[in-house]
């Protein structure tokens, strides 16, 4: 499991480490690890680090003692390090003797000719952006010079991943102790580049936000026992499709076969399209152990929806179903609630503009599963699944670009409703659909940089995801 967590908890626990440790060790284990991943970057760029020209974009804050104690090293190990202050008159006194100790030079402006830049600007309670003084600074950075950022890229926020105005692009990112939210949740993560987590001696709570891997993801999928029936280990239904859009029933039906329950119920007008695919399904009502409502219903069929809702077993909503929600009514429910929007739906549910959702992610999900008492799939550049109560929100960490294709939520809607047939949690149910249908995408896109892919051809790799997944 890959864990992130705020600057709130980060800071508190900094101070209870550095409490116990000698006066300015915690930053020399910083900046030691910093400049070990610098070393790696200019050894595998020119084959060594003597004579490497390396400019430092230094703020007034511990982030930019952390570069200068850092650059300090490099300098040490025959590298030109010239220090670039954001503001001359504050820079931490200890970094910047270091610094000129081991021949580091000082200068106004970046130079020319570089083989590396660190962004040591701002650190992670960085608010709102780069200041001009600081945008000018990394405007001056020569274009095609790696960028190493000291623990997050300054101007994205640490805490939600958000960019509210001038920011720094990374090659890489070294965090210290933790990762921190904005470096996993869209558009901050597109900003840090690589990310090297450096290890401090941190002692963490539970975290703020996480990320599944092979081996948690393992041990939830479900596993038919030698005594299973098709019935035992779950039935989904699939309430989608209309004669306008029944491609939508049959994408989602095929997900929903691939998704670990026993059996798949389809009730909706797209019956013969359905069962002309997959002869599998079973047609018409009975009795289902969790519902998918929503993907291609047309607008008019709200009424169907609610009635789903008022039974006692777990409902994943999507697209078309997502319609019309009462929050008073999801939040009654006793059963599991599953919702999974796109940007887009998510503004229409908070009743916000799509931008504010898609600038600010992980506080669009968090608000969406409090307000609606449901567990969210936010659906997008980055997947978050929120749980309706306490816990962390988790960051889906597969997929590919080539995903945002038509019928490929359709897929994932039915993956998940399986998931939740057979038994998995909510925000389980969730955090492995998302997990498996990232896998199946990238299967499907192929190799390298893959190339556009079909939403049944998602649907078809979910048994190759699966084994990769569940592989030891």
């Amino acid at each position: 499991m890959r864990t992130a967590y705020s600057v709130e908890t980060v800071r508190a626990a900094e101070r209870e480490l550095m409490a116990r440790l000698p006066e300015g060790a915690l930053m020399q284990r910083a900046a030691a690890g910093l400049a070990a991943v610098c070393t790696g970057l200019l050894t595998r760029r020119r084959g060594r680090v003597y004579g490497a020209r390396v400019a430092l974009l230094v703020g007034p804050g511990d982030n930019g003692g952390d570069a200068l104690y850092a650059g300090a090293r490099l300098a040490r190990r025959g590298a030109g390090v010239t220090a670039v202050p954001m503001d001359p008159e504050r820079l931490h006194p200890g970094g910047l003797a270091a610094l000129r100790a081991a021949g580091g030079r000082v200068e106004r402006d970046v130079p020319g000719r570089l083989d590396l830049v660190v962004d040591g600007l701002l650190g992670i309670g960085g608010r709102g952006g780069l200041r001009p003084a600081a945008a000018e600074l990394a405007g001056q950075v020569p274009p095609g010079v790696p960028v190493v950022a000291v623990d997050l890229p300054s101007g994205v926020d640490a805490d939600t991943g958000e960019v509210a105005g001038p920011a720094v692009s990374a090659d890489v990112t070294v965090a210290f102790g933790a990762y921190k939210p904005g470096l996993l949740v869209d558009p901050g993560a597109s900003r840090a580049g690589a990310v090297h987590l450096v290890d401090i001696g941190l002692e963490l709570p539970v975290p703020d936000v996480e990320a599944l891997q092979h081996a948690d993801v393992a041990r939830l999928l479900p596993q038919p026992a030698a005594a299973s029936d098709k019935y035992r280990r779950g039935v989904v239904g699939v309430l989608a499709g209309s004669r306008q859009y029944p491609g939508a029933a049959v994408l989602a039906v095929a997900g929903a076969l691939r998704g670990g329950a026993g059996a798949v119920r389809y009730v909706g007008p797209a019956a013969e399209a359905v069962l002309a695919r997959y002869p599998e399904t079973l047609i018409g009502p009975g009795r289902v152990q969790a519902w998918v409502a929503g993907p291609g219903l047309g607008e008019d069929r709200t009424g169907e929806v609610a009635g789903l809702l008022a039974q006692d077993v777990p409902v994943l909503v999507d697209a078309d179903g997502l319609r019309g929600l009462d929050p008073a009514v999801l939040r009654e429910r006793s059963a599991p609630t599953l919702l999974t929007p796109h940007a887009g739906e998510a503004a229409a549910l908070l009743e916000v503009a799509r931008e504010a959702v898609e600038a600010g992610r992980l506080t669009a999900a968090r608000s969406l599963a409090q307000r609606y008492g449901a567990t969210v799939l936010l659906k997008g550049s980055t997947t978050l699944v929120a749980p309706a109560g306490e816990g962390p929100v988790r960051v889906n960490p597969t997929g590919t670009p080539w995903l945002a294709t038509a019928g490929s939520g359709d897929v994932l809607s039915g993956l998940a409703g399986s998931l939740l047939a057979a038994g998995l949690s909510g925000p389980d149910a969730g955090a492995v659909g998302a997990y498996l249908h990232g896998l199946a995408g990238r299967r499907a896109s192929g190799s390298g940089a893959g190339g556009p892919v079909l939403a049944h051809e998602v649907a078809e790799a979910l048994p190759a995801a699966w084994r990769d997944a569940a592989a030891p």
